[in-house]
């Protein structure tokens, strides 16, 4: 035994020597077997039993392990309850139906994925106020949902004698001590209710304990009739009951004072008695403003005094409705969308003209609907617009009668009378201004090109045959009218279309000036020398104030805006590519100039002011305009410093190149050849247009050196007291891309905020400097109160 410890010492450092293991092979291979090793070596070199697991299966993390315990658990669920074999999984006589068990654990197992079940979408609603029930084949309101938000159990409904549970499958997760339900603090009153695509039949009447309620959708259902407390919820802004069955709707439906949009398509409906609440003889009269539905604690209902007065959009179409059976007589005085779509309108009666007659003293009514609807032209009578009564339809914008009886010649003749022009091409853009759009028979949407070539093909076809072609069914305007012709029509009469052409009438028109003294010819004898020739301006006068500038092209009437083309100097590619004849014009009329007549100058403002509407005009659109930077002024504004647009409201100077001084050039005086003088440009503009909001003088060439305090306080700051017109105050600076590099006048201005923080001269609003050169934001700009402060791209 002593010789053990030695020989074990040995034998555990002989696999390290090859040679004396192979002495004596049999002893260690029968020793190893035996002698297990040390801790430390079983460590480094674990049995192949031990290894092989461990890399095979990792470790589940905690989350990991829950799914997996949670889904071993539904198995088992799930198994238990398919075997059939316990008797504790039925809660009545009525579950051990063979068949019904088993439908009733599929519908158990199928998982509503994306969306919360019945009660937990109730429950959630009480804190957002807005619930979503929509296509869960619910044959009535879940019960739950008047005991979760109102605490009252509603009766029982005929209809739905046993209501289907709406317990979760799951009851949800909640911590110790978390509340059921929102605080009472966090709740807040339905006031969205969406239930459409579903089976519902039937209403409880306690729905009108939800006085809250705006918007109720109930589309797509199984409705046949309403409650009549449905009309107690006078707070509804949009009702939507389409595609149901109804037959008839609550009494004082019509008396709800806030609803805005109605929609009733795709029903059974035969009658529209909006005035029935109103009579004397009324069940539940609604003449006064408010009518209590209950008793001293009841709950007060206040009710309209006319038919719907805030109804904007109605929609009955796919109905059963008679003109005999609707009140035209008390129809809502607001509405602006009719729509009475695939109606019996005029089937065995004769009021159908009555009612578009009623119809046509609506003020608001943009849109009448009649397609696929029993309507003929005796509903559209010749006395429709008679001139002893005001013209109708004083806001109508569509009229559809698409697969009706009626026909082009009846409307036509029926609406004659109308302040708007009647177009019967449909398109699906909107109409524009002061047209009705009217579609009879099959609708065909056209495009606005193919209406335009059409018009343009038809007024071809009257010229060749000498004949005239109605143009607009205006009656104001003409039967046959000249169409706006395009830029490259106005040249080729004048022949302008080559810069050879342009030369030519350039040097013709010189030639002619020249040969008679311009002192001693009349202006009718010099036209009738120059015959068709235009008169080529020259930059070495002022311009004729006599241009007509109210041409479509250049004038928007609705939005009184003046837009002027664009005007560039002529490009010199090699010396002959330009005539010395009228240098000023150039080639500009192939870049943008649309009449050789229009003045030159980049504001021509003595030829703007004579036009009709330059009392009225509110914007003017002069952006690049660099082929003459200069101003012409009638001589009246160096006399006396009236301003000429008095009610110009924005000016554009977009491009043109402008610096801090401009040449002015005023017009109209004794001398033959106007003074040119050299004025400061924001000053001027300032004086010239006092009700001026929004200047714009982006991408020019102005400096610092031009924004003074002075000249700043004088154009932005508005006064009351200067004579004649006063100082309005401007509203929108924009001096991006140009040459600024430090805001001293800004910085100046700014000093007068301090100590009160309220100008109430002060009216600009947004100050745009972008792309300037500008190094440093002087910290005093804080002190100006603008909405808008645009500094990027400076330096």
């Amino acid at each position: 035994m002593a010789l053990v410890p030695p020989a074990s010492r040995s034998r555990a450092t002989s696999p390290s020597k090859p040679a004396t293991t192979a002495s004596s092979p049999a002893t260690p291979r029968g020793r190893t077997k035996s002698i297990p090793k040390s801790p430390t070596k079983s460590i480094r070199r674990a049995s192949p039993k031990e290894e092989v697991p461990v890399p095979k299966t990792p470790a589940l993390s905690i989350k990991e392990a829950i799914a997996l315990k949670r889904a071993e658990a539904k198995k088992t669920i799930v198994k238990n309850s398919s075997s059939g074999g316990s008797f504790d999984t039925f809660e009545g006589l009525e579950d051990a139906i063979p068949g019904r068990h088993v439908a009733k654990k599929e519908e158990d197992d199928t998982l509503e994925l994306g969306r919360w079940s019945v009660k937990e979408t109730i429950e959630r609603a009480r804190s957002t106020g807005s619930i979503n029930l929509a296509s869960r084949s619910l044959p009535c309101l879940p019960s739950a949902l008047f005991e979760i938000h109102l605490g009252v159990t509603p009766d029982p409904l005929k209809s739905v004698p046993q209501e289907p549970p709406v317990t979760s499958s799951e009851p949800p997760s909640r911590r110790p001590g978390q509340r059921n339900g929102p605080a009472w603090f966090e709740a807040q009153d339905l006031q969205v209710l969406k239930a459409w695509s579903n089976e519902i039949v039937e209403i409880q009447h306690e729905i009108s304990l939800f006085g809250s309620l705006k918007i109720v959708d109930l589309h797509q259902n199984r409705l046949s009739s309403l409650p009549e407390t449905f009309a107690d919820l006078t707070a509804l802004t949009t009702l939507d009951l389409s595609h149901n069955s109804l037959a008839s709707l609550p009494h004082n439906i019509w008396t709800l004072p806030a609803l805005t949009n109605l929609n009733l398509s795709h029903n059974a409906l035969s009658s529209l008695p909006f005035g029935s609440p109103f009579a004397s003889d009324g069940a539940r009269s609604a003449r006064g403003d408010t009518w209590s539905t209950g008793g001293f604690f009841g709950p007060v209902i206040t009710r309209a005094t006319i038919p719907l007065p805030r109804l904007a959009t109605l929609d009955v179409s796919s109905n059963k409705l008679a003109a005999s059976a609707i009140d035209y007589n008390n129809l809502p005085s607001s509405l602006t969308k009719f729509d009475l779509s695939s109606n019996p309108i005029a089937s065995e009666n004769q009021e159908a003209a009555a009612l578009v007659r009623a119809l046509g003293s609506l003020k608001q009514l943009k849109e009448l609907l009649f397609s696929f609807a029993t309507i003929a032209d005796d509903a559209f009578s010749a006395s429709l617009a008679s001139g002893d009564v005001p013209p109708p339809f004083p806001a109508l914008r569509i009229l559809d009668l698409e697969e009706t009886q009626a026909t082009v010649s009846g409307v036509q003749a029926a609406l004659a009378g109308l302040r708007q022009t009647l177009s019967f091409e449909f398109t699906k853009d909107e109409p524009p201004e002061n047209t009705v759009r009217v579609s009879v028979g099959k609708k065909v949407l056209k495009e606005l090109w193919e209406i335009e070539a059409e018009r343009r093909a038809k007024h071809r076809t009257a010229r060749s045959h000498g004949s005239e072609v109605s143009v607009s069914l205006s009656k104001d305007t003409p039967l046959s009218q000249e169409p706006v012709k395009e830029a490259w029509e106005i040249e080729a009469e004048q022949g302008l279309l080559t810069d050879g052409g342009r030369r030519r009438a350039r040097a013709a028109a010189a030639a002619a000036e020249a040969a008679i003294p311009a002192t001693t010819m009349s202006l009718p004898k010099r036209n009738s020398l120059m015959g068709s020739m235009p008169s080529m301006p020259n930059p070495g006068r002022s311009q004729s104030p006599t241009v007509n500038l109210s041409n479509t092209q250049y004038y928007n009437a609705p939005t009184q805006t003046l837009t002027l083309p664009h005007l560039t100097p002529p490009t010199r590619s090699h010396t002959r590519s330009f005539s010395l004849a009228t240098s000023a014009l150039g080639s500009s009329s192939s870049q943008g100039k649309i009449d050789i007549a229009l003045p030159t100058p980049t504001l021509p403002l003595a030829a703007i002011s004579t036009q009709p509407f330059a009392q009225t005009l509110k914007t003017l659109v002069l952006s690049n305009r660099k082929l003459d930077l200069s101003v012409v002024l009638p001589s009246v504004c160096r006399e006396t410093h009236t301003p000429l647009l008095p009610h110009l409201e924005e000016l554009v100077l977009e491009g043109c190149g402008l610096g801090d001084n401009v040449t002015v050039t005023y017009q109209g005086g004794d001398s033959p050849t106007p003074p040119k003088l050299n004025e400061p440009l924001l000053p001027l503009l300032a004086r010239l247009f006092p009700s001026l909001r929004t200047l714009d003088l982006t991408y020019n060439l102005l400096t610092s050196a031009a924004l003074r305090k002075d000249v700043l306080v004088n154009l932005i700051m508005a006064s009351a007291h200067d004579i004649p017109v006063p100082r309005q105050g401007l509203r929108h600076l924009r001096l991006r891309g140009n040459r600024i590099t430090d805001l001293d006048g800004f910085q100046e201005v700014a000093e007068i905020f301090k100590g009160h923080r309220v100008v109430s001269d002060w009216k600009l609003e947004e100050l745009d400097l972008r792309d300037n050169e500008i190094a440093k934001l002087p910290p005093e700009l804080g002190l100006l109160p603008l909405d808008v402060f645009l500094v990027d791209g400076n330096v």
